[in-house]
Order: C-alpha cells, then structure tokens, then sequence
C-alpha cells in the first residue's frame, strides 16, 4: 500500500507531476538491487521532504529565493567533471560529510573507544595509487619540503596489524592536488604502503601546506556569500584498512598550520593534529643522508574490529 502511494514532486505549466513511492529508486537514479529494502529508500526521501517543507516554512521562502537556490544547485551539477565533484564539495564545506564520516564510523565499529577518528575523504581521493616498498619516496620531483612518516598499526588493544594497507595522499608543496593540474599530470604523492609484521609503516613524501578548496565555481561563490574563507590547514591524507577491521579514512594535520580552527570542511579533530619535527641536514630517521633541511611525524594508528 505504501508503495502505490503517489506523491508530488513537482509543477509543469501549473499542472502537478507525480510520482508513486515505488518508483522514487528510479526517480532519484537510487539503485536497489541487492542494496538494502525500498523502505530505507522512501524513508530518505520522506525525510528529505519533510525537512524542506519546515526549512521552506521556517525561512518564509520566497520564490525568486527558492529559483535561486535550484540555479545554484544546478551550477554545481554543471561544474562536475572526471576530475571534480562540486557537489562533494558542497557536502564538505555544509559539514554534511563530516558528519557522515562520524556516524558511520560508529556504525561499523563494535567499540569505537581507542580507535583513530576519522574524517572527510575529499574529492581528490584516486583509487589504484602504486603499490610501494616500505620507506618509498613519493615525492620525488614534487614541489615541497621533504618529510619522513612512520608509525604503527594496531587494534584498540594495541596489537599490531600486519599486512594492513595505509594508502596515503595528498597536494603539493603549494597545496596543489595532481588530479588540479593542467593536462594528463598521472598520480603525483599518491601511494599504497602495507606494514610490516609488527605492525610498521614508514614511507618519505612533503611536509603538507594549507591551501584553499577550489573556489573559482558556485561553492565558493557560496563560502563568500557566508563571508567564509576557503581554506584547509596542512594535512595529508591516509586510507588505513585490514580484514577483520573498520576502514580508516582521515588525516594527518600540521600542528603548526594556519587554520586548524577554521578548516572549511570541518575536518579537523584535536587527536589527528600532528608535530612535524624540523631537522637540519644530515642523517635520517631510517639512515638516509639529507643534505638538505627536512621534517619527520611520526603517528600511530588504531583499528576498531569490524
């Protein structure tokens, strides 16, 4: 019965359009197929209705407002491409993803107590970075100040995880992403390091700099608007998996970079900000000679069982 429930979506020419529950899926580009029950479906979308009808109430809505906001949305749809997605941006900067980062997170764990917070993913994640040896230099070539990472992986008991991907990314020493830059520039500071038996990862690439999140399209039209600026403090990212545990998604932050408390997409949490100790040349942490100033972090992860 539910799902023969017709509702309105819609006016064309003053005429309502309609549509039954069952076929919202299809409406809205949902697939169900072995993705979980209708229901959760119709359960989204009712919701969504009903918190726009009260946003709608609540503000007094006008209609050159709401015409506003669907160019707005449709511009952010138009700016989508194979290499940027607005509308990932749009969720960051709104806090959306962040907080779905968070309850998911807890969601999959049994105990989340011990485990490594998690935040946003970004729109620069590339699946299939280069599979590397253990201590690897990634940015070769890259603009940036040299810094060498280590740590160890372990479940929320401090047992070390063997063989667990740390897959890890991030812009240039200008903040720039390799998927920004002009032409075919392939995968730049992207890698996939898996620890050692006791748990050890160790790998070389830059010291990350705060840069701003595009802003040339109708998400930074929007931070301005809000009299926001587009900025996110220094960090670099890692994707921390194993079997038998929950997928880690988060960052790493300098704990000297500017806007740790104002970071445009809301990512930052006090337990991911890191100290990049500053050596003069010399010798290495893993007994590279450096002949010119470099940093090193070090930062130990947790994994909450699946």
């Amino acid at each position: 019965e539910l799902l023969s429930k017709p509702i309105r979506y819609g006016y064309m020419n003053g005429i309502a359009l309609t549509v039954l529950i069952s076929q919202l899926p299809k409406l809205f580009g949902f697939s169900i197929d072995g993705g979980g029950p209708v229901r959760d479906v119709t359960q989204i979308i009712s919701a969504v209705v009903r918190h726009a009808h009260a946003l709608a109430r609540e503000v007094d809505l006008k209609p050159d407002e709401w015409m506003a906001a669907i160019q707005f949305l449709t511009r952010v749809g138009q700016t989508c491409d194979d290499k940027r997605q607005e509308f990932i941006l749009l969720s960051d900067t709104l806090g959306i993803s962040m907080l779905v980062v968070r309850l998911e997170q807890a969601r999959r764990s049994r105990d989340t107590k011990g485990a490594t917070e998690a935040t946003v993913q970004g729109p620069f994640y590339w699946p299939g970075a280069p599979e590397l040896p253990l201590g690897s230099d990634i940015a070769k070539g890259m603009p940036g100040e040299p810094a060498h990472y280590s740590g160890r992986v372990s479940d929320t008991h401090g047992q070390p995880i063997a063989n667990c991907c740390v897959d890890v990314w991030s812009g240039d020493g200008e903040g720039v992403y390799d998927m920004q830059k002009e032409g075919d520039a392939g995968m730049q500071l992207r890698a996939r390091f898996y620890t050692d038996a006791e748990g050890r990862y160790r790998f070389w690439s830059i010291k990350p700099t705060f840069y701003p999140v595009p802003d040339d399209g109708p998400v930074g039209d929007m931070l301005r608007a809000m009299g926001r600026h587009p900025n996110r403090p220094g960090h670099i990212h890692m994707m921390v998996y194993g079997d038998g545990y929950v997928p880690l998604t988060t960052h790493l932050f300098a704990s000297d970079s500017p806007y740790l408390d104002s970071d445009a997409v809301f990512g930052v949490r006090d337990s991911l900000i890191v100290r990049y100790e500053k050596h003069a040349p010399g010798m290495a942490p893993d007994g590279r000679a450096m002949d010119k100033p470099f940093h090193s972090a070090s930062y130990d992860f947790a994994l909450a069982a699946a």
